[in-house]
């Protein structure tokens, strides 16, 4: 019986934590597609494809979410095996996680697939992957040097 009553205390504050990040995440999403919606309507009559207006966002997205990421690190918030902080969760994981879209990239490289422009494949795809990682990567180490 009483292990049945911890169990249930348990669950609930589980449950609990788990509707307190997912409001956090949530909170944090909506500015950031918001945000991506704007900049990439923004740049796209300055640039050839609309695909190069999602491929600066994301840029902009990883290296924002390195220097968060990294300014957290120091302070033991972003290790493997605790609890997210409030901050990562809402403003790493909802507003550039959301600032972001893989589904958006994929996508869009299917396009480019389709219309056989290996070229230009080649280099979103590249870029995107590469410059993702090195911009992500200036941005943590960027963090974690000021934090």
């Amino acid at each position: 019986m009483l292990s049945g009553v911890v169990g249930l205390i348990f669950e609930s504050q589980a449950s609990s934590l788990f509707l307190w990040q997912a409001t956090l995440v949530a909170i944090g999403a909506i500015p950031g597609a918001w945000l991506r919606l704007r900049v990439v309507n923004h740049l796209e009559p300055m640039l050839p494809r609309k695909h190069w207006g999602t491929f600066i966002v994301n840029l902009l997205a990883a290296f924002f979410l390195g220097l968060v990421t990294g300014l957290h690190s120091v302070e033991g918030q972003c290790n493997p095996g605790t609890e997210p902080s409030p901050i990562i969760l809402l403003v790493g994981v909802g507003f550039f996680g959301s600032l972001s879209t893989f589904s958006t990239f994929a996508a869009e490289l299917l396009a480019i697939l389709q219309l056989k422009k290996w070229s230009e494949f080649l280099l979103l795809s590249l870029g995107s992957i590469m410059g993702g990682l090195l911009v992500a990567g200036f941005g943590y180490s960027l963090g974690m040097s000021h934090a």
